[in-house]
């Protein structure tokens, strides 16, 4: 899977994401302080999904529906990295390519999702 991490996400959950085989650019490494809209339109440019911790991200592609592939939003904390990845692995295997076109909240104990708007899967 082809992933844009936000740099707000912790470097070591980036390098789990490398050693489990995906292409991960993290913007801490290529685009440090890139704007929310930036990133946005740099994961639409490169087709990745963009993995997140800020919830900004929801008004951004739901309610103005800025064009992305998809959004995964990370709600729980820094301080727990090994459920983090336990939690996304969880929805990377649940989901898969289905990640696309969503906005998933990924938490302890649930996934929550949304499909993008349709005015972005007819661009």
């Amino acid at each position: 899977m082809r992933w844009l991490v936000d740099e707000c996400v912790s470097a070591r959950l980036v390098v789990m994401l490398r050693e489990a085989g995906h292409d991960v650019s993290y913007a801490a490494e290529t685009a440090a302080g890139t704007s929310d809209i930036e990133l946005i339109e740099l994961a639409r440019l490169e087709n990745r999904l963009l993995l997140t911790d800020d919830k900004d991200f929801g008004e951004l592609v739901i309610r103005r529906q800025w064009d992305t592939p998809g959004v995964v939003l990370m709600r729980i904390a820094a301080e727990q990295p090994q459920t983090r990845w336990k939690r996304l692995q969880a929805a990377i295997l649940r989901f898969g390519d289905g990640l696309y076109g969503k906005y998933i909240v990924v938490e302890a104990l649930r996934f929550r999702f949304r499909a993008m708007p349709e005015s972005q899967n007819e661009k």
